[in-house]
């Protein structure tokens, strides 16, 4: 992953002409990001603001090419969406859409192996890349541009950290929500990676969650790869075992899976963290 493959110039919207596709593809053509056209089964022709409609991905393709895609259909829908941009061989496929059955995830995951695909998501608020580009429902307002790295599984808590940073005059390079799902594309280590090898990122911010071991995975790739600081933050450091925040794979299965057990990790592996948001601002700044 790179920042050309973030800052694709021609961006589609799946599911352009819902209440959330609409809103969002006018919100993301007036953050900068060129919104060349929306699909929506049976309404091509219509426009969405000055965005055309069309029926297929392909029917765009026919004329103009397609850098990347933002999903917003239903959740019974969106996997017949991804497989539809996958097999289009769109680069670069962010799904937002909440609430994918896993079982249809683990098709996507599939796919994507042998695909010329990437996806961000599902279940995210998208990317963005301050000044440049947004694709999803990340409030551009919020944003400043500048050399910070945000990586993030929770959505709310993305927009808190880069409104914070922004309140600090801290400017961001990326602000990649990459969601919470047990089963997703893009990870933390994927987005590590991009911020580890990007010159122009000076710092990185990681937030996680309760659930699962991705944080892991994430300290023992900065341990081993990362020389740029990495300031981690694991929300859910007072949820009792078994309880579900938010989302399937925000669930608290076990003492490893918990706030505290990621962050003693983290820390032990070169990390600074905290054990809230604030905290962890005041240790960038």
């Amino acid at each position: 992953m790179n920042e050309a493959l973030l800052s694709g110039k021609n961006v589609i919207v799946q599911g352009i002409t819902g209440a959330h596709g609409s809103f969002h593809a006018l919100a993301m053509a007036a953050a900068g990001t060129n919104v060349v056209a929306g699909t929506s089964p049976g309404k091509a022709g219509q426009t969405v603001g000055t965005i055309p409609v069309y029926d297929s991905i392909k029917a765009i393709q026919a004329d103009m090419r397609v850098d990347s895609t933002v999903i917003f259909v239903p959740a019974p829908f969106a996997k017949a969406a991804m497989l539809e941009a996958i097999d289009a061989e769109v680069p670069l496929i962010v799904c937002i859409t909440e609430g994918v059955p896993l079982h249809d995830m683990l098709h996507i995951s599939q796919r994507l192996q042998k695909s010329k695909s990437r996806l961000i998501g599902p279940n995210c608020p998208g990317i963005i890349l301050p000044g440049l580009t947004k694709l999803g429902i990340i409030p551009a307002a919020m944003a400043l541009p500048g050399t910070v790295g945000i990586v993030s599984r929770s959505g709310t808590l993305t927009y808190e950290a880069m409104s914070a940073l922004s309140a600090r005059g801290i400017g961001q390079k990326y602000v990649i929500g990459i969601g919470g799902d047990p089963v997703s594309g893009t990870s933390f280590v994927d987005c590590l990676e991009l911020l580890q090898n990007d010159a122009a990122v000076d710092r990185i911010v990681l937030i996680g969650e309760i659930g699962g071991t991705s944080e892991y995975d994430a300290a023992d790739f900065v341990a081993r790869h990362v020389t740029k600081p990495v300031f981690a933050y694991v929300t859910g450091h007072h949820a009792p075992a078994g309880v579900q925040l938010g989302h399937a794979g925000a669930i608290l299965g076990s003492e490893k899976e918990s706030a505290a057990a990621k962050t003693e990790y983290l820390a032990k592996n070169g990390a600074v963290t905290a054990t809230n948001l604030v905290a962890l601002m005041n240790e960038i700044t």
